[in-house]
């Protein structure tokens, strides 16, 4: 028997799952029509929490951040069985994933930070990636529950609060790669150029290979010998930002972007690679 706290549309995807794969579930959430919901899918919705861990040796919770989690587990910690595990997949901070994991500790119950790397159809369809890091026993104990739930269980190491950082490490790239798509599609539009062509670009072009050697060059931080000067760059960071300007489709990435560039310029080094850019930021 497990419990699931956090029945929204992650939470929903892995709930379901389950309930194919036979386990039985007891399901929470602050608004209490969305876990009765699931019941038409064979999970028991309770409307207490501490009635929805009762009995169970697997607590699993899925929720918007540090202080949800915070406040349910305290809300809830009355009906925790002895020896019971907390699993929890909520994109948190660092440190509160590592906070939460002695807390826990001190109070005998083993608190283990699975955030994933999917959507509900993942969880679902048990794809995607779920991050784990810390102590390698309880990673060992959990892995058989876990690899159900997923493509892949990555496991970090033993640094408590690593797969916390991952997480927000890897939103972060999708944030900015997903913005910079943004970006090339508004530019592709002010020239007429169809999303046909530009998915035909990126299917011959494939930049996703490129990525681990740019993050080496970052890490060395060496940016002498140019592959692109950064005057250069900046200079075509200028002409997309007047196209995309004379057809009032404002850019949201490149404007930022070019700023840095200046700044650089400004600083000598204007003949260094482009990638320079990402040198030293300070504040």
């Amino acid at each position: 028997m497990k419990a699931f706290l956090g029945t929204g549309l992650l939470g929903s995807g892995f709930i379901k799952a389950m309930l194919k794969r036979g386990e039985q579930v007891q399901v929470w959430n602050r608004t209490a029509s969305k876990a009765k919901a699931l019941e038409a899918d064979g999970a028991k919705a309770f409307e207490n929490v501490v009635d929805a861990v009762k009995g169970v040796d697997v607590i699993h919770l899925t929720f918007k951040e540090d202080q949800s989690v915070n406040e349910v587990l305290e809300k809830a910690k009355s009906g925790f069985k002895p020896g019971a595990i907390i699993i929890d997949h909520t994109t948190t901070s660092m440190e509160g994933a590592i906070e939460r994991t002695a807390l826990w500790k001190e109070r005998g119950f083993v608190y283990l930070h699975a955030p994933v790397l999917m959507g509900p159809k993942d969880a679902l369809e048990a794809g995607g990636f779920m991050l784990v890091s810390g102590d390698q026993a309880v990673i060992n104990m959990a892995t058989p529950e876990l690899s159900k739930m997923t493509g892949k269980l990555i496991n970090l190491g033993p640094k408590e609060g690593k797969a916390a950082a991952m997480k927000l490490i890897a939103n972060l790239f999708l944030m900015t790669f997903s913005s910079g798509l943004s970006d090339t599609f508004h530019l592709a539009k002010t020239f007429d150029v169809s999303q046909e062509d530009l998915l035909s670009l990126f299917q011959s072009w494939d930049l996703g290979k490129s990525v681990p050697s740019r993050l080496q060059r970052i890490a060395k931080n060496d940016f002498k010998e140019p592959s692109w000067e950064l005057v250069m760059a900046r200079k075509d960071a200028g002409l997309m930002m007047e196209a995309a300007k004379k057809k009032n489709a404002p850019l949201m990435v490149i404007p930022a972007v070019a700023r840095v560039m200046d700044q650089k310029i400004k600083e000598g080094f204007g003949n260094y690679d482009w990638m320079v850019v990402t040198q030293d930021r300070k504040e």
